[in-house]
């Protein structure tokens, strides 16, 4: 059994090449860019290119896109031919080779407009079931891409699994006000509240996707940290979503105080990963009670696989107010 793995230059790539390799397992990684997980450099968007790195390939897990950070830097042809129209010479070679599991990374970015609730409104409860209703091209198109994806399980046949991560990124927020106000170890760890997920759990995920796919035929995910939050708690969430840790996490408040870290005052969604635990039987460990036992022993939260990725980036420019450009 082999797998193509895409966007191998890319932190989840990566990640999800060193995790096969170490398991011994039969891995393929394409990028655009060479590295020490490239084994063909070419683009996705050159159906050639994709149709010769599908022979011998039994399952693809299809990560390279562009992302949000390239919203600003890239066309929105740009973005189409990325993630749309790469991700249909990769079905129509996977269809074409015999591929018995197709993995699609997709985003809770697809949600969009909706995570913003109006002042004084309550959080948003994200589910599947959340109608998408994206805000920008990176959006659009990774949600064109999941409806192609859908297609060629309902004409074709071919199962595949659709993830909407949320953030694993290990770089700074583009968010200036976020940057100022919180150390960038502490805002992580405060997400890992609701919008969050370490590396290692995003791979565990990918990598249960491969094997269930065949059983399941087509299905879509949520994929992030599990949270403590519940649907009674979504009011107080806008409004005082530290009392709300507080009461979940006694011992919260001292040892964050020891590490001059904050809680952030309020929180405006929170992704639910019940589903993808019950079908996928997927087990996230890296969660905020890991991060609070963590801090307890003095040690990183973050997974070894995460510590071992690193940061990237996504632009070979480096910019002087963030770490990357960000669209008006």
């Amino acid at each position: 059994m082999t797998i193509l793995v895409t966007g191998s230059a890319g932190h989840l790539g990566e990640a999800t090449l060193r995790t096969l390799r170490g398991r011994g397992s039969s891995a393929r990684g394409i990028d655009l860019k060479p590295s020490p997980f490239t084994d063909a450099a070419g683009s996705i968007v050159d159906p050639d290119f994709v149709r010769r790195q599908m022979d011998g390939v039994t399952s693809v897990i299809h990560t390279a896109t562009l992302h949000k950070p390239h919203v600003a830097t890239h066309s929105k042809l740009d973005f189409v031919d990325t993630n749309v129209t790469g991700t249909l010479n990769l079905l129509e070679a996977a269809v074409a080779a015999g591929v018995r599991s197709f993995v699609f990374t997709s985003t809770t970015s697809v949600f969009g407009s909706q995570l913003r609730p109006e002042a004084g409104q309550a959080a948003v409860w994200v589910t599947e079931g959340l109608p998408p209703v994206p805000k920008n091209i990176y959006g659009t198109t990774k949600l064109m891409a999941e409806t192609l994806c859908e297609l060629f399980f309902r004409e074709r046949g071919l199962p595949v699994i659709v993830l909407r991560t949320s953030r694993f990124f290990p770089e700074d927020d583009d968010d200036p006000e976020v940057r100022s106000a919180y150390p960038l170890d502490n805002a992580q760890a405060n997400e890992l509240l609701y919008r969050r997920l370490d590396i290692a759990d995003v791979v565990s995920a990918h990598l249960l996707a491969v094997e269930r796919a065949p059983d399941i035929g087509f299905a879509r995910y949520i994929v992030s940290a599990t949270s403590p939050f519940e649907q009674h708690h979504l009011g107080v969430l806008a409004r005082d979503a530290a009392g709300v840790v507080r009461d979940l996490y006694p011992d919260c408040e001292q040892l964050y105080a020891a590490r001059g870290w904050r809680l952030f005052p309020e929180i405006d969604r929170v992704y639910v990963n019940a589903r993808a635990r019950r079908e996928l039987g997927w087990r996230p460990g890296f969660d905020f009670a890991h991060v609070l036992h963590s801090l307890r022993a003095g040690q990183d939260f973050r997974s070894a696989l995460a510590r071992e990725v690193g940061s990237k980036g996504y632009h070979d420019a480096q910019f002087d107010d963030g770490p990357y450009p960000v669209a008006s």
